[in-house]
């Protein structure tokens, strides 16, 4: 019988006071809950924020730390609250007689394929030896445009990259709603089926802590969902709610989950899917050619129109439909030069072969 792999994301507005320090006593409790999980047999990897709260409340009688600017708080609280954190982990799970150990990634680490699979390798090497993996952005490197949009964004990643069966992650509210959660009149979302986008529902607001919020949480978890894994959004502050949500708790928890499609993407097509953020460059098709690689088919030159951006052979860029939106991404076989040369002209080679093409999921074709 093959063993339960599950992500676990845990923010910002879970694990801090409303003060702003981190929050011990939930992240005990969050430990206790995993440990059942271990328990049950199950494997479980840890995508948790907290250093920046952590350093903070390490560093908050130090002279003038209240004055440094937004960037430079980041890196030095994140520094040393990182350290604080994983040891704080390390401690709470020797309890349980549970080992844990300390990834720290950045999207250059999802960028190019190679770094990808040292990443997803060294992951499975300690979850084969019976290692939490605990995952957190590396924040004291990671400047504006090398940062993930969130935790969210990196606990996708990180549950592709892994196989794994569930992705949960854990907010400060009980999950998606039919309006802003603060109205008494909006509802609980509490299925999503594939293809449907509920967005349209949801408040544009931020967490108080952390960088993401709904919008983000629903994004993530659809994409998630259309690559086979079930992705379940949770208030993790509910005693006893990560064993209630994958069964093994007395009574259920409110909860919304985006159920799986039964397409599941290859390994190698789950990493072009989240790979929009790295995308060098463009390429325009005609409406034929959208419809052919609808159907599963390859990006030929006979249905690309233009060519943007400047790029090497191998590198990511997304398709997008003449005056429409972007529907995939791909690895591309040529250079831009190249590609460009090459535009519209049939009998060529794929631009991008169907094994390292993704479609939108919820793109079925041309209206």
């Amino acid at each position: 019988m093959e063993i339960e792999r599950i992500v676990i994301k845990i923010g910002s507005n879970v694990l801090t006071r409303p003060d702003g320090m981190l929050d011990i006593t939930r992240m005990s409790a969050i430990v206790d809950q995993v440990a059942e999980l271990r328990q049950a047999g199950k494997e479980v990897i840890l995508v948790s924020s907290g250093a920046v709260a952590s350093g903070r409340g390490e560093l908050r009688d130090m002279p003038g730390a209240t004055k440094l600017d937004a960037l430079s708080a980041r890196q030095l609280f994140s520094a040393v609250g990182q350290a604080k954190l994983i040891n704080r982990y390390y401690e709470l799970f020797r309890e349980h007689v549970i080992h844990c150990g300390q990834v720290l990634a950045t999207k250059e680490n999802f960028a190019c394929r190679g770094h990808y699979l040292n990443q997803q390798h060294c992951m499975a090497a300690m979850l084969a030896h019976g290692v939490i993996p605990i995952v957190n952005e590396n924040d004291t490197v990671s400047v504006t445009e090398l940062m993930f949009t969130d935790n969210d964004e990196l606990s996708g990643l990180i549950a592709t990259m892994m196989n794994a069966d569930r992705l949960i992650i854990l907010s400060n509210i009980d999950g998606l709603y039919t309006g802003d959660p603060a109205d008494p009149a909006s509802e609980l979302i509490p299925r999503v089926e594939p293809g449907q986008d509920p967005s349209d529902f949801i408040a544009a607001s931020k967490s108080t802590h952390g960088r993401g919020g709904m919008v983000s949480k629903c994004r993530i978890s659809r994409r998630v969902a259309a690559e086979g894994i079930e992705v379940i959004v949770a208030n993790g502050k509910r005693e006893h709610v990560i064993p209630a949500l994958v069964g093994l708790g007395a009574s259920p928890v409110p909860h919304t989950v985006f159920v799986a499609s039964p397409k599941a993407a290859s390994g190698v097509k789950k990493w072009i899917a989240h790979s929009d953020a790295f995308a060098k460059g463009n390429l325009c098709i005609n409406r034929g050619a959208a419809e052919a690689i609808a159907r599963g088919a390859s990006l030929l030159a006979v249905g690309i129109t233009s060519v943007d951006g400047d790029f090497d052979s191998d590198d990511i860029v997304t398709v997008a439909v003449e005056n429409g939106p972007v529907i995939a991404w791909g690895k591309c076989s040529f250079g831009s030069a190249e590609a460009r040369g090459l535009i519209g002209r049939p009998g060529e080679r794929p631009v991008i072969h169907a094994d390292y093409l993704f479609v939108d999921p919820t793109f079925s074709g041309i209206d």
